[in-house]
């Protein structure tokens, strides 16, 4: 009659499915070589199983980053509406002590006098950002390596 193996107990996994290091028969036995036979072993175990766990946080994290930024596009969406409601209720009030016609067309040159300042700081906001270098540090850097070149020449 054959003796069963003994395997060693494992811990049950964790929530986020990584395992952990079962307990080991007494290394004080063990030979160097299989010392360092165990040691590669569970570093290796345990550099998978923290691949594994860093691999499941970033696709949890990127399925609430791609919800979140559908409800940003929705309630995006839905205030642009709200506006276009808003406008349409001022067109309607002007509409009680002028005609349709004309309450949207004062409404129409608002709007567009609006959009013609916006247009203007814009303009002026991509000019100044305009070349997208990073000219401060470019600088810098230049100044760095011409003062190390003098100090080299010295």
């Amino acid at each position: 009659m054959t003796a069963p193996t003994h395997q060693p107990p494992t811990a049950p996994p964790t929530a986020a499915g990584a395992t952990r290091a079962s307990t080991t028969p007494d290394p004080a036995g063990a030979s160097t070589g299989e010392l360092i036979g165990r040691l590669t072993e569970q570093l290796t175990r345990l550099v998978r199983d923290e691949a594994r766990l860093a691999q499941a946080e970033v696709a949890q994290k990127a399925k609430k980053l791609g919800i979140g930024a559908g409800l940003f596009g929705g309630a995006g969406l839905t205030a642009f509406f709200g506006l276009a409601v808003l406008i349409s209720a001022a067109v309607l009030g002007l509409a009680a002590v002028l005609p349709a016609w004309l309450a949207a067309l004062v409404v129409a040159v608002v709007l567009f006098a609006v959009a013609g300042v916006l247009a203007l700081v814009g303009r002026k906001d991509v000019a100044q950002g305009s070349p997208p270098l990073p000219t401060q540090a470019i600088a810098g850097v230049q100044a760095d390596v011409a003062t190390v070149r003098q100090g080299l020449s010295r």
